[in-house]
Formats: structure tokens, C-alpha cells, sequence
């Protein structure tokens, strides 16, 4: 499975930005997509997850309320959508996959991780 990663950027805060992935190759079966973040000198953390076959979230509190994490299934696609953006939110955001149906918080449960998109919240 390759992930193709979109959007980010440049925000202030209290805005919004939207993060899209789509996976290609072998999606088929059970699956799980979701983002983590890793900011400057900071280890990379799990930001929100949703499983394919139901639609089920979830979010580390960190996010929790302010980003929502939709999925489309017919385009293999995870959509992620940040709004009331903080500059603690500032990080190289990366896209995962796996096969399966539990959504982990632990970054070694991923088997597939999209290029990191950089997401900057200004003051």
C-alpha cells in the first residue's frame, strides 16, 4: 500500500486546514487510517484514527473537539479536517494505514506511513 498525502500549510491560529490521504495498491480487507504529528524535539505522537468498515474514531485528546477525521471509501481516502488551530499543533503531520480493525495509539502498530506534510500554526 503507497499513501499519498495532501494539503497542510500555513494557518494562524484559530483557523483551519485539511489533510487529505489516499491510499493505493492492495486496500482491500480491513483497515484503519488515521494521522500522527511529530513537532520539533518532540516524539511523534498518534493524533486520530478511523476504522473503514464502521467509520469509528479516535482521537487523542490533544485534538479531540477540534479535528474531525472522515473517510471515503470508495477513493481509499482518510480526510482530516483541523479547525480552531493552535500553534501547539504545529508538526510534520504523516498519514498511516494498517490492516485491521483496532485503531492503536502506538506508531509500530502502523505498517504503512505516507510522506510527512508540514502543518505551521502561527500566533
Amino acid at each position: 500500500v503507497q499513501l499519498q498525502a495532501s494539503g497542510g500549510g500555513l494557518a494562524q491560529a484559530g483557523g483551519s486546514l485539511r489533510l487529505s490521504c489516499t491510499a493505493s495498491g492492495r486496500t482491500f480487507g480491513t483497515w484503519v487510517m488515521g494521522w500522527f504529528r511529530q513537532a520539533p524535539g518532540k516524539e511523534r505522537e498518534f493524533a486520530v484514527g478511523i476504522r473503514g468498515s464502521d467509520g469509528a474514531t479516535h482521537y487523542a485528546d490533544s485534538v479531540k473537539g477540534r479535528f474531525t477525521i472522515s473517510k471515503d471509501n470508495a477513493n481509499n481516502t482518510a480526510h482530516l479536517q483541523m479547525n480552531n488551530l493552535r500553534p501547539g499543533d504545529s508538526a510534520v503531520y504523516y498519514c498511516v494505514r494498517r490492516t485491521g480493525a483496532n485503531i492503536y495509539v502506538a506508531p509500530d502498530r502502523y505498517d504503512f506511513w505516507g510522506r510527512g506534510t508540514l502543518v505551521t500554526v502561527s500566533s
